[in-house]
């Protein structure tokens, strides 16, 4: 017996260190402590992430396979059904996000690019989860975008929670299309949840405009949030070299890109456009210089995390932390923190989930979950 009870020791000992070693990174902000534990490595560009369950992830690969994480098991399967996507520079298989009171076999939403003769766009689709398979696949919008470069096609999706959703599309590396209205490309979309067309959509009496079009002047939208309490959109986009921006987005208003920016171009030390400011355009409440080029934003409801709530996280590629901007009533930025800087990975993708937890994918191949040190 006392053999038996001293090799049970022994196993508990040896057992102990290896649940440990999942929590990789602790921290504190704001007098709160919280832990880094990675659920899953090895996945080629997770690009965006959604819960379908209250245990169960619905992630993208950019590569182009729709795929399922078990959170009670860790186990990650492939999902069938979808489109052939293909996958080319900065494009391929992008962002998924669930309209509110999401219920299973509802509509699930898509961004993707999608082939056009030979050039890619920045396509919104929907499709429904059933089993371990997509059905009834629907392209909503094929955008006006198309382009032979394979960069900036955006693209995040959000919904107002009154029927309608918001996606953003990148300028796709041309410049002039940030002021054209007659291109989807370096714009806010706003459709109906069946990608029709809203009847007080800003640009609907401008023949020369695209009628999806909510504002423009962008240049990379790659994280946009809605915050429903106080009806304000966000988004966040990256700029030139220096000059990536948070903008408040309001209908039919111009946000200046190429026209001003605060970033300068890549050949040299001049400044790209013709300035940072300029009547009749938008400027960014906050302004990041240089760069740490944003791939997500969330805004965080602060049940995990109190003094966290009505914050905006952005995951940073370039400059590899997890950013937190505070927000004033009035809509300013009023301080930031960067979190998780010794992780040294390129944040890519951003969710909570039901108990106020935060998931984020990298570049590398990871998921992690940051949650409070107390929480077993």
């Amino acid at each position: 017996m006392r053999s038996c009870l001293f090799c049970l020791l022994i196993l508990l000992l040896f057992a102990a260190p290896t649940f440990a070693s999942k929590y990789i990174l602790t921290g504190q902000s704001k007098g709160m402590n919280f832990q880094v534990e990675q659920l899953a490595s090895g996945l080629s560009v997770p690009w965006g992430m959604a819960f379908v369950e209250p245990k169960k992830i619905l992630f993208t690969e950019r590569q182009g396979r729709f795929r399922l994480l078990n959170l009670e098991d860790e186990s990650i399967t492939t999902l069938q059904g979808g489109p052939l996507i293909k996958s080319k520079g900065q494009g391929g298989l992008l962002d998924v996000a669930l309209p509110p009171g999401y219920q299973a076999g509802d509509w699930i939403y898509f961004t993707y690019s999608k082939d056009q003769q030979g050039q890619l766009a920045t396509t919104l689709a929907r499709a429904r989860l059933v089993g371990l398979r997509l059905e009834a696949w629907q392209d909503l919008l094929i955008t006006h975008s198309r382009s032979d470069t394979t960069r900036h096609f955006g693209s995040r999706i959000a919904f107002d929670g009154q029927g309608h959703l918001f996606f953003t599309v990148g300028d796709r590396g041309v410049r002039p299309n940030g002021q054209d209205l007659s291109t989807h490309a370096g714009s806010v979309l706003r459709v109906n949840v069946d990608g029709s067309v809203p009847a007080d959509n800003p640009f609907l009496e401008k023949p020369e405009a695209l009628p999806e079009i909510w504002s423009y002047g962008h240049r990379n939208p790659q994280g946009i949030a809605y915050d429903s309490e106080s009806k304000r959109l966000w988004i966040i986009e990256h700029g030139p070299r220096g000059g990536d921006e948070i903008n408040l987005i309001e209908a039919g208003k111009n946000y200046g890109w190429p026209v001003v920016s605060h970033g300068k171009e890549y050949w040299g030390p001049l400044q790209v456009g013709e300035g940072t400011e300029k009547p009749g355009m938008v400027p960014a409440v906050k302004v990041y210089i240089p760069s740490i080029a944003p791939g997500s934003l969330l805004l965080y409801s602060g049940k995990a995390f109190p003094k966290w709530r009505g914050n905006l996280f952005s995951g940073a590629l370039k400059l590899t932390h997890l950013n937190r901007v505070e927000l004033s009533d009035n809509g300013d930025a009023v301080a930031e923190e960067r979190l998780l800087e010794t992780l040294h990975e390129r944040i890519r993708a951003l969710v909570e989930s039901p108990e106020g937890w935060l998931y984020f994918s990298t570049d590398s191949g990871r998921i992690l979950r940051l949650k409070p040190v107390s929480t077993r």
